[in-house]
């Protein structure tokens, strides 16, 4: 009888004695199943051979498939900057940085097991259990739109991904109009949290998806509105020309509105503290969340982190000069540096404030923020016309 697993570590050993055994019977079975279809289809080159009796053929294989454009795009799109990326520096490194920055503030000491160097890999324990888990499926429910809504969020993240230039040759996507893209995919965003409270047939879930879409109706307008000013400095709608036309002056010494209203915008986008009224626990359980489980919970988490990074993407190039930087450092470390930053003061409140009442909530996006947002485009047209910028 095999011993049983009690701690991660036990885990992650168990995982690697699986690996190392299907890495060691798999040849056996790949190498007669494949020659068995070469000799039904004749494929036009043989692997095999090229990885055992000619490496190097192998490795310039390699390479000239690599270079190729399709294989350029399936790799930024999976790899770097992609999903991959995200994946692992938004949701596995910034996720354990959130915990313990806010655990630090608190005076609390956070996760410390998983990985024993203050609990780093926590969130890959965390993965692998929700990985694990049962998917339940509560009665009632519209079962294929419960299902398609946390890959639907899942799709908006990474559409959005795919637009965020991390330098001026690292990209996925450089369309002419990027700006109004960001926020034409954004605008999907309250219709599935709606659909994802509606699907579940419950009241929790339902009157959380409510307040989602009035929080983010009442926010996105104002958030919006707040790029204005740096899409009329830069005379672009590109986020690329955005960010070079700052070279000399980043836009937030010129737009520090803009910058005030985009970040608590996107924060009431991303339902963090104090505008987390949606998932409010002490009220609504987890809000239109409730009825989810396992994976279907965790691909919800991991398109939230990617939404975190995207939006402190955004702030970054709109408004701290993208991959800029005053060193000779490669502009793709200017852009993570000062996104991390950004995504560490978007953490921040969660630490230091309370919920807001929804009314309250409500007045400061369609009053205060409009207003401050429209000020904003007033004070960039007064200084274009007395020729600043």
């Amino acid at each position: 009888m095999s011993k049983p697993i009690v701690t991660f570590e036990d885990f992650i050993k168990r995982v690697l004695k699986v690996v190392f055994w299907v890495i060691l019977i798999l040849p056996l079975i790949a190498v007669p199943v494949y020659y068995g279809l070469d000799a039904i289809f004749h494929f036009p080159t043989d692997f095999f051979a090229l990885a055992t009796v000619e490496p190097q053929n192998f490795i310039a294989f390699q390479q000239n498939l690599l270079a190729t454009e399709p294989m350029k795009t399936i790799f930024s799109l999976t790899v770097f900057p992609g999903f991959t990326f995200v994946a692992v520096y938004g949701t596995i490194f910034m996720g354990w940085v959130e915990r313990k920055f806010t655990a630090k503030i608190q005076l609390r000491t956070g996760p410390m097991y998983a990985g024993k160097v203050e609990g780093i890999l926590q969130n890959i324990a965390d993965f692998f259990k929700l990985a694990f888990k049962e998917v339940v499926i509560p009665n009632g429910v519209d079962r294929a739109t419960f299902v398609a809504i946390p890959f639907a969020l899942m799709a908006v993240a990474g559409a959005l991904v795919a637009l965020v230039p991390l330098s001026p040759s690292i990209y996925i996507a450089n369309p002419s109009v990027g700006a109004i893209l960001v926020f034409a995919i954004l605008g999907f965003t309250p219709l599935i949290v709606l659909l994802a409270g509606w699907a579940s047939n419950s009241k929790y879930p339902f009157l959380g998806g409510l307040r989602a879409l009035h929080q983010m109706v009442a926010y996105e307008i104002p958030m919006i509105l707040s790029l204005v000013g740096a899409v009329i400095l830069s005379g672009s709608l590109n986020l690329m020309d955005i960010v070079t036309k700052q070279s000399g002056l980043w836009y937030i010494l010129l737009q520090p509105l803009g910058a005030i209203v985009f970040m608590i915008g996107a924060l009431a986008e991303l339902e963090r503290i104090p505008f987390d009224l949606p998932e409010a626990d002490s009220e609504l359980v987890a809000g239109w969340m409730t009825e989810y489980t396992s994976m279907l919970f965790g691909t919800f988490q991991l398109a939230n982190f990617s939404r975190m990074y995207v939006l402190a993407g955004l702030f970054t190039t709109f408004f701290l000069g993208g991959w800029l930087g005053p060193a000779p450092v490669p502009g793709v470390v200017w852009f993570i540096l000062k996104t991390t930053i950004v995504m560490i003061v978007m953490m921040l409140p969660r630490s230091i404030m309370p919920r807001v009442r929804i009314d309250l909530l409500l007045r400061a996006g369609w009053v205060r923020l409009l207003l401050l947002a429209f000020l904003n485009i007033f004070i960039t047209m007064v200084i274009v016309s007395l020729g600043i910028v």
